[in-house]
């Protein structure tokens, strides 16, 4: 399975947070590749900057390198997929994300229910 990892599962994951269960971390584990998107590293990135987050973005970056997570780049295709979505959620970054996953065919991995309408690639932990 290909994985692309919502921006709260990242950091779950990264911080061993106990909301990422054990099934979760293991499909992680079990998976041919995960990735995390351009998308979420610059959102993280926006909240940590505005203090919405507490978060040191070069230390996640180095994290995500060290677990062999890959970056999903942000292409043109992306950009146009997302505009392309139903208005089933407002965020743009989840739309984004969501556009990713379904472009290239990857298991969108989040905790967020309303991400499910958009399509059988997104899975609810």
């Amino acid at each position: 399975m290909r994985l692309l990892l919502d921006s709260h599962i990242l950091i779950w994951l990264m911080d061993g947070d106990a909301r990422l269960t054990q099934e979760t971390r293991n499909l992680i584990a079990s998976a041919v590749v995960v990735f995390a998107s351009t998308a979420s590293i610059w959102e993280l990135a926006i909240k940590a900057s505005l203090g919405k987050l507490r978060l040191d973005v070069n230390r996640l970056a180095v994290l995500l390198d060290a677990a062999g997570i890959g970056e999903m780049e942000i292409a043109r295709r992306h950009v146009i997929a997302a505009a392309a979505l139903p208005s089933h959620h407002g965020d743009p970054f989840d739309r984004l994300l969501v556009a990713q996953a379904i472009s290239e065919h990857l298991q969108f991995i989040t905790a967020d229910p309303k991400l499910a309408a958009y399509s059988g690639l997104v899975t609810v932990i």
